[in-house]
């Protein structure tokens, strides 16, 4: 399997450039996944992780993953009170050290749903969860309309949020809007919009408080429920597509 993995140190590269130099791009063209770059995840979790560590209900497939029209759909649906919905990662495949990610997407929406884009930690398989850090560039839960979730886990927070922000704007949830997170050595700031919304920025750095110095990974997903999404679910919203029109990576 090819493993492509990019660490850089800040101020080295691109000193001459006030562009930022793109590291990695997928505007899903085409009409099927680039399995170069992401990988599906599939089933419901078990029998080590069931309900993907959160109570969700949905059942992940490939078929509720597709590409069209230049866009990556995750549809999400129910059948026969079965959940189904996508998940995708970029695991052991495209892997980074600081930069920008850039995400151009359209929510899907309504109680229950819970699409999100973020990253873990690409030694989560030898230290575990938290430790390996968790960024969630963004969490939109439909119980909760017009609100953005930003937030960070680590071995500090283990068991709670508490390193997050929530933002609200009133047309989340019509068209396309831009979620970004610029992630150095020193922070990580997220934007929605190219509106600065939530800096982190620990006084104390070790592996508990800030594990992200070491490569991370992508994840593209929408969840049904859960601890987050909320125990009940408006099942007459079925189907939802979560759109994402681009993710962009760019160097630091």
């Amino acid at each position: 399997m090819r493993k492509i993995v990019f660490i850089f140190i800040l101020g080295v590269l691109g000193a001459c450039s006030n562009q930022p130099e793109l590291l990695f791009e997928d505007n899903f063209d085409g009409t099927s996944l680039n399995e170069n770059h992401w990988n599906y995840e599939l089933g419901d979790g078990c029998p080590d992780l069931c309900g993907w560590g959160n109570n969700e209900r949905q059942v992940y497939t490939k078929k509720n993953v597709q590409v069209a029209n230049g866009n990556l759909i995750i549809r999400t649906a129910i059948n026969d009170s079965i959940y189904t919905s996508g998940r995708i990662t970029t695991k052991d495949k495209i892997e980074f050290t600081y930069g920008t990610i850039e995400i151009r997407a359209k929510l899907a929406t309504g109680n229950g749903i819970w699409p999100a884009i973020w990253m873990l930690g690409a030694n989560i398989e030898e230290v575990g969860w938290p430790k390996c850090g968790e960024i969630d560039i963004m969490e939109y839960v439909g119980k909760e309309p017009h609100v953005i979730h930003t937030s960070l886990h680590t071995a500090a927070s283990f068991g709670n949020t508490t390193n997050t922000a929530t933002t609200t704007i009133e047309d989340i949830e019509n068209g396309f809007h831009i979620f970004k997170a610029h992630w150095t050595e020193n922070n990580i700031q997220f934007y929605i919009d190219d509106d600065l919304v939530y800096t982190f920025q620990p006084k104390t750095k070790n592996d508990n408080t800030w594990p992200f110095h070491a490569p991370f990974f992508l994840l593209l997903n929408t969840a049904v429920g859960g601890n987050f999404g909320g125990p009940e679910v408006d099942d007459t919203i079925f189907p939802q597509e979560f759109i994402i029109d681009y993710v962009r990576v760019y160097k630091p």
